[in-house]
């Protein structure tokens, strides 16, 4: 189960410096190797996607100077959901995020 929960970590962790690579390579690696990994991984694949998408909404959106604005909201979440999500991770806790699209399921 430690094995798990750091490449869990990884997951969610390494989107901070990988972005939606990280999660994609844990996942795809590591699929069937445990239920608590791949549903770690498939949740911060699913946040990245979700980020990627409202990243898009918000450049598109910047025209009209709505997505300035929404940006500021975005930034912070991209950052601060992860480390939320590791720590949850690491203490062996499934976590889920809030406000994600699940695609990958």
């Amino acid at each position: 189960m430690s094995e798990e929960k750091g490449w869990a970590l990884g997951a969610h962790l390494g989107v901070l410096i990988a972005g939606f690579l990280a999660p994609l390579i844990v996942w795809l690696v590591f699929k069937g190797r445990g239920p608590f990994l791949e549903h770690h991984a498939k949740e911060s694949l699913n946040f990245q996607i979700t980020v990627l998408i409202a990243t898009f909404v918000c450049i598109i959106t910047a025209f009209i100077l709505v997505g300035f604005v929404l940006l500021l909201f975005l930034l912070p979440w991209m950052v601060i959901m992860p480390i939320i999500a590791a720590v949850k991770a690491n203490s062996g806790e499934w976590y889920r995020y809030p406000l994600t699209l699940r695609l990958v399921k």
